[in-house]
């Protein structure tokens, strides 16, 4: 891979040389190839899709549905009308819960989560089984991230009707075993929703192969807009549900005393939807799939590697999860002895370098791992290694820079 020459796809990064951009698990660079197809959209086809009768509006909606179907084959789903275009994961988990929820929960029923779920893959199934009066169950890990199969087996029982999982941990970037959680939930008769908006940008995901019946996730971190998302689930589920939202659009007709719903997907679209982020979605998967996923997987397990033994060098510093740099998913959260990670934060982006601090979106996990907050840097495969060395020696300098002698 020529990083140099890949950079200049971005324009952000080259209009800011100085900066080392090392957050891209919250939100990803855009090359220009998706500024340009945003732009495009609102200069050459802008309408309202799927409500005009004339040309320009005709063009609109098949910008629209061409998106879908770049989406469909990105993840193998077997059609189009099984992707529904919402705002982000979030969206499109909230989605679920509500909509399925209500049919398939009842008083005694299970939900399994991971304690590793970011909290849009919690708080809805808190909500839900709080109406339904389900209970939720927590898959807990090791200190790594890893889920035994033990674990497993115990948590997923002939009670569990849903397990909602991320497949990709935010925090650790540990990979769940999806098709072992897959398989124990078939057995018991349980729906399975996978959470994928971190693990999107970072490997090739196959619904079908996979068998989940949900799958979310966002655009922006994979180089797409912000305001997009996806939303995947099997036909045969997704014509069960009821909308999640009404309005304009999700109708074919409506009367005084009620109404009929549109078909697949637009039963789930009401309003007007967001073309434009949608054809910046599908060039930015497009742009993805000409780089490859081997290629990404790669560079980005080279880059973490080279972090991972810098940090390690560093008295004080403690990196969350494996020691395997092949296990974080380009992602690495870590404390600093006496150093809040505000702080932290603060020192590295002194130094051009942008890091994220917090709980991030991860309380129970946190609490789980005996850490209130923390540090993360996330990497993709646009950063080089000289942003990595930049990193690590400004990681040297925190501590003497808050006022300790070492």
């Amino acid at each position: 891979m020529n990083v140099k020459k890949i950079r200049e796809d971005f324009p952000l990064l080259l209009a800011n040389p100085d900066l080392t951009y090392l957050d891209s698990a919250a939100t990803s660079q855009k090359p220009a190839c998706v500024l340009r197809a945003e732009r495009e959209f609102y200069e050459c086809h802008n309408a309202n899709p799927l409500r005009g009768l004339y040309e320009l509006s005709e063009n609109a909606t098949k910008c629209y549905e061409d998106a879908r179907k770049t989406v469909q084959h990105f993840i193998g789903a077997a059609r189009p009308e099984e992707i529904i275009f919402t705002r982000n994961a979030t969206e499109s988990l909230n989605l679920v819960a509500y909509s399925l929820g209500s049919l398939l929960l009842k008083p005694g029923d299970e939900v399994v989560v991971s304690i590793m779920e970011h909290h849009s893959n919690l708080l809805p199934w808190q909500m839900v089984c709080r109406q339904t009066g389900a209970t939720l169950k927590f898959l807990e890990c090791d200190q790594t991230g890893f889920l035994s199969d033990e674990t497993l087996e115990n948590a997923i029982t002939d009670k569990t009707r849903l397990v909602a999982i991320a497949q990709v941990s935010n925090v650790l970037g540990r990979t769940a075993p999806i098709e072992k959680i897959v398989k124990l939930a078939r057995k018991h008769g349980a729906v399975v929703v996978m959470d994928a908006a971190q693990s999107a940008p970072h490997m090739p995901i196959n619904v079908k192969d996979l068998e989940v019946d949900f799958m979310a996730f966002s655009g922006h971190k994979l180089m797409g807009p912000m305001g997009i998302g996806v939303l995947y689930g099997k036909k045969e589920l997704l014509e069960e549900m009821p909308p999640f939202l009404t309005g304009g659009e999700m109708i074919d007709s409506v009367s005084r005393t009620g109404a009929v719903f549109a078909p697949l997907p637009h039963k789930f679209e009401a309003g007007t939807v967001n073309a434009a982020g949608a054809w910046g979605l599908k060039a930015a998967i497009e742009y993805l799939q000409q780089i490859g996923f081997d290629e990404i997987k790669r560079r980005e397990e080279a880059l973490t590697s080279r972090a991972l033994e810098g940090l390690k060098e560093i008295p004080h510093v403690h990196v969350l999860g494996s020691e395997k740099a092949e296990e974080h998913c380009g992602i690495l959260t870590f404390t600093i002895d006496g150093v809040h990670p505000h702080d932290v934060s603060a020192i590295l982006d002194a130094d051009g370098i942008a890091v994220r601090a917090g709980h991030h979106c991860a309380q129970p996990l946190m609490e789980y791992l005996g850490v209130s907050t923390t540090t993360r840097a996330s990497l993709f495969f646009y950063n080089t290694e000289e942003e990595i060395d930049a990193f690590v020696e400004s990681m040297k300098t925190v501590r003497r820079r808050m006022g300790y002698g070492e």
